[in-house]
């Protein structure tokens, strides 16, 4: 067997010469360094979790692992803050990150184990640096981290260094890894939208009252949560996320260890070795004054009901104040903000909103399983914009942004998978004709997250029109005559609210539907909407694209997506503000503030 050098990330400093080059995956190769990484010697390591079967097993062994090192973790921090919280309260405040954590380490740990199995490694590189840079701040910090490179060669060198005899070369880091703690600056505009917010504040807190229900980012519209307000018999508070401190990291807080029992793998010991590096400084060193600052904030005290539809991953101030609230008594509602949340076959952020909450609010689903969700709705309430579709001449292919390597789990495309996904897109480009494809627009996501798609759009088609998702969707979408989603999420719930002409294709051994979600899917495939090939939707696209109405406007077309739209996507005839009002005045009975 040849010896093979081992990358495990892009870092090019890593990549050694005149060697042969095994790269740990295909997120070391990036688009834009193709004339460095083509002149190696190189093989991609096959990518373990294109075994799906194996992919659902592997989130279902690692939610359970989950839960004991919660509990693990739940003792230690009560002991090291000197607290008796419950499990439920460390679950809302640290379960975003814990559920992460695990789930990169483990897709980590596997592909070196890979690597060792079917290749003879004759060495890796390692870079020399301070480990405290990659110690999060708090849940935002992490998750800028998580998709760097520096960061992820840093925890492919614990796993290296401390569970493999892979020879290792540590090598010196004169650049320093730089700008690891970056805090953004709010625009002009958003600086003159905070001023505007505090005076509101100022003035609405004289009339508010410490019982008051408390919302925060609940993804209602401006002028529906004032609705709501009102509705409540309250004052509207515009409540905007409050800034966390900066927590400086203090070694002699993090000899701690989590032990757990004796017969645990070694990939269990490296995550139980890894957590007190790693866990954020407002969980540990500034947990006490984030605690303190959540108390003084002027938040009200004895709320009857907390309720958010995003705020519950990675805001950790409001994370504290709503555990705090829940161990009183309160109710947390949180609502749906994602258009594959009952649908997936598997993930974890659904998984964790509904652990967390006392009801769940969804925009049309239920399942007898999860006795926590109320169907009430699209929170967002989206409408027609009053455009004739059929009389435009644009299309829109609406794109996924997914890291180069894996992050939380669910059935969609996870690191080296991605470039089927995009190999996918490029074959609906080509299958259609060129009349269509001149008129054709790819929407990007504004951070691409290490694929680098607008390069390779741009190499595979010159001349086709790109929007890297600075502009409004809706500008867009005004132009569109048909509209194009490419993954099973929001995008394709708004646009079929909309009544905008939609098609939708993906690779169904990505994006794995649940059982109970397949007979309202089944129905779209039947009437041409959705599509389980590229090739079939462009296809689609070219018979219908002269007469879209025809098509569109069908008795058994809109019948099926009559069925669809109730179910996972609804606008109440009464309105959205009565449901949730109703839905949250249900909690209120359960609440010891009333």
């Amino acid at each position: 067997m040849v010896e093979s050098f081992l990358v495990t990330t892009a870092i090019e400093k890593t990549w050694p010469k005149n060697k042969s080059v095994l790269f740990l995956g295909e997120w070391c190769k990036r688009f834009s360094r193709k004339d460095q990484w083509q002149k190696i010697d190189a093989e991609v390591l096959p990518y373990h979790w294109d075994d799906r079967t194996k992919f659902h097993a592997d989130y279902l062994y690692l939610q359970d692992f989950y839960e004991k090192l919660l509990h693990e973790l739940t003792d230690n921090l009560n002991q090291i803050h000197d607290t008796k919280y419950s499990v439920r309260y460390w679950r809302i405040v640290i379960g975003p990150w814990l559920g992460y954590f695990i789930q990169i380490v483990f897709e980590r740990w596997s592909s070196i184990q890979d690597a060792l199995h079917s290749f003879k490694i004759s060495g890796t590189y390692i870079l020399d640096c301070d480990e405290d840079l990659f110690v999060p701040n708090d849940m935002k910090a992490f998750m800028r981290l998580m998709v760097r490179e520096d960061w992820n060669h840093n925890i492919y060198a614990n796993i290296i260094t401390k569970y493999t005899n892979i020879p290792c070369t540590t090598l010196s880091n004169d650049q320093g890894f730089k700008n690891l703690h970056v805090v953004s600056t709010p625009s002009l505009s958003g600086k003159v939208k905070e001023k505007f917010f505090t005076l509101y504040k100022k003035i609405a807190s004289f009339f508010t009252r410490d019982t008051d229900a408390f919302f925060l980012n609940t993804y209602l519209t401006r002028i529906n949560e004032i609705k709501l307000h009102f509705s409540m018999n309250q004052i509207p508070m515009l409540r905007s996320e409050i800034p966390t401190f900066k927590a400086s990291v203090d070694k002699s807080k993090r000899k701690w260890k989590l032990f757990g029992k004796k017969n645990q793998t070694e990939f269990e010991a490296c995550v139980r070795n890894l957590i007190p590096q790693h866990i954020p400084t407002l969980y540990l060193e500034g947990f006490a004054n984030l605690i303190n600052q959540v108390t003084t904030s002027g938040w009200p005290s004895k709320p009857k009901v907390i309720f958010t539809s995003s705020s519950y991953s990675a805001d950790d101030f409001f994370k504290v104040y709503a555990a705090e609230k829940t161990e009183q008594g309160v109710p947390l509602v949180i609502g749906q903000h994602g258009g594959g949340i009952g649908t997936h076959l598997w993930s974890f952020y659904e998984d964790h909103q509904i652990a967390i909450c006392d009801t769940y609010l969804s925009w049309g689903w239920t399942e007898i399983s999860k006795p926590k969700v109320k169907p009430i709705g699209q929170l967002k309430t989206k409408y027609p914009l009053g455009i004739q579709h059929s009389k435009k001449n644009g299309i829109m292919l609406v794109t996924a942004k997914l890291p180069i390597q894996s992050y939380h789990l669910f059935s969609a495309p996870i690191a080296s998978q991605w470039l089927d996904y995009f190999n996918d897109q490029c074959n609906f480009v080509d299958t259609l004709t060129d009349k269509i494809r001149d008129v054709l627009t790819v929407r990007l996501k504004s951070d691409d997250l290490g694929w680098e798609p607008i390069y390779r759009w741009k190499d595979r088609f010159p001349t086709i029109e790109i929007d890297e998702g600075h502009l409004n969707i809706n500008s867009l979408i005004k132009k569109s005559r048909i509209y194009v989603s490419t993954y099973n999420a929001t995008t394709f719930l708004e646009s079929i609210t909309m009544n905008i002409p939609t098609i939708m294709f993906w690779n169904p051994n990505h994006w794995e539907i649940r059982d109970s979600a397949l007979p309202f899917f089944d129905k779209l495939k039947d009437v041409g909407i959705l599509h389980d090939t590229p090739e079939s939707a462009a296809e689609h696209i070219n018979v219908i694209w002269e007469d879209v109405n025809s098509w569109w406007e069908g008795d058994i077309l809109q019948e099926a997506l009559k069925s669809f739209k109730k179910r996972y996507s609804y606008i109440p005839k009464d309105g959205i503000i009565n449901k949730i009002k109703y839905a949250l005045n249900d909690e209120f009975f359960n609440s010891k503030n009333v």
